[in-house]
């Protein structure tokens, strides 16, 4: 077949790395992280030293520009398959230095037209993410079909980094999406994966315990801007979820089991105050006696949403004229936090702040307790898209769910006491436009600050 390279590149540097022409066609992408946030001019270099034995088809920089460095037509040594490569378009992307690797907003959605644009050009109409190995290698991709894999398939590497891994469902829908490619369309069996946010599935399939820890550690820090030692909020939910892995967390998105009726409901919640999931539980007398009872728990859409209730809970339920946790979010340390969060009669289990502490300790969650927030360089940070800004918790979460659809890593951030919604942080105008248009064609009210 006549291959072709894809219009969204801007730079072109070849790699003398690769293995001339296919000898299978097309039906595979394989997404990559790059293990930082470099640019294409930089990945480039690299990767035409014939020393450094690798390459990739295409790299995305830091700055969203895509360059060629291995033409379709060729195969790359990318994934440490040969086979893999030989079948497949390869991409690294810029990404963080450590764990998980997350990408820059604009290089997850330039991820994601460059991958519809591959699939478009190679005669495909829907593309799959089966989350499987030994499913996605036995798989016979049919003429339209092309399949994503990734490189952790083939090495010990944790490529594409667990940040992307916990998004390739969603990556998918979009592709399929932009391909006109029905929803409904996919592997029987494979998992459901929300579109735009982080299911507690997603979460669970990372792998091993102490990676969805570190995963949950930065989705707190992410999501969660009240205040609240991210420690603690994370060793609550490994603990009263057992890292995402409960019924009630993969059934209802509840990693804290918030039941539906706390504190009489008088504080400000971002649950929708009717979705419940009913199930049996233990509780604990003060005395240690273990007790069950059936009750009904709230259900949410996502982790986030869960995350946010449990903090607006923590924030707001009073004891009277009280509030319940006083104090919590001057707390000097996690272990003065739990134990507000104990005495206000959070937990039954005698020994709550022992686990909880335990669970800090051991995977060092506190390391983003006392870390001041971190400016980027002026030069970088220069233009950023705000998509509301609202004094009410609720309200913000509701519109921050409608921004996710456009930007995946919109985040809420507490500013001059609103909270804001921050849709993308960029160091060339044109790109936030980008973003701007994008929402404004949504329906949705953004500026340029």
């Amino acid at each position: 077949m006549g291959y072709t390279n894809s219009p969204l590149v801007s730079y072109t540097k070849l790699s003398p790395n690769n293995s001339g022409t296919r000898t299978h066609s097309i039906d595979r992408i394989t997404p990559h992280c790059i293990v930082g946030q470099m640019s294409v001019e930089s990945a480039g270099a690299w990767f035409a030293k014939a020393s450094t034995q690798a390459s990739a088809n295409y790299v995305i920089g830091a700055d969203a520009r895509v360059a060629l460095i291995v033409p379709e037509s060729q195969r790359s040594w990318c994934s440490s398959s040969r086979d893999n490569d030989q079948q497949a378009v390869t991409i690294e992307c810029a990404s963080d230095k450590t764990h998980p690797y997350a990408f820059k907003a604009e290089v997850y959605m330039r991820l994601i037209e460059l991958m519809t644009d591959i699939c478009r050009r190679n005669g495909k109409t829907k593309i799959l993410w089966f989350a499987d190995k030994a499913k996605s290698l036995a798989y016979k991709p049919a003429a339209d079909e092309m399949l994503i894999t990734v490189h952790r398939w083939f090495a010990n590497k944790a490529c594409p980094g667990d940040w992307l891994y916990s998004r390739l469902g969603d990556v998918a829908m979009k592709v399929n999406a932009a391909l006109g490619a029905a929803s409904s369309v996919k592997p029987e069996n494979m998992p459901e994966v929300r579109q735009t946010s982080t299911s507690a599935k997603q979460v669970l399939a990372i792998g091993s315990e102490e990676s969805r820890a570190r995963f949950l550690l930065d989705l707190v820090h992410d999501t969660d801007k009240s205040g609240i030692l991210p420690s603690v909020t994370t060793a609550q939910m490994i603990l009263e979820s057992g890292y995402c892995s409960t019924g009630l967390a993969q059934a209802a998105n509840n990693c804290f089991g918030m039941k539906a009726n706390l504190s009489g409901n008088s504080w400000e919640s971002v649950w929708d105050g009717k979705s419940t999931y009913t199930k049996r539980t233990a509780e604990q007398t003060a005395s240690g006696k273990v007790y069950y009872v059936t009750a009904a728990f709230r259900k949410y859409p996502d982790v986030e949403h869960s995350i946010m209730d449990h903090s607006c809970y923590l924030l707001g339920a009073k004891n009277g004229s009280r509030q319940r946790y006083e104090g919590l979010t001057a707390a000097k340390g996690y272990r003065e936090a739990i134990t507000i969060i104990k005495a206000g009669g959070y937990a039954t289990d005698v020994r709550y702040v022992d686990k909880i502490c335990s669970i800090i300790e051991r995977y060092h969650l506190d390391r983003y307790d006392s870390q001041p927030e971190v400016k980027e360089p002026e030069k970088t940070v220069t233009y950023i898209v705000q998509a509301g800004a609202f004094n009410s918790v609720q309200k913000a979460a509701e519109r921050l769910v409608k921004v996710r659809k456009i930007v995946p890593d919109a985040y809420l951030k507490y500013e001059g006491g609103m909270q804001k919604i921050r849709a993308g942080v960029f160091s060339e105008r044109a790109n936030a436009e980008r973003v701007v248009e994008q929402l404004q064609e949504a329906g949705i009210e953004a500026i340029i600050k």
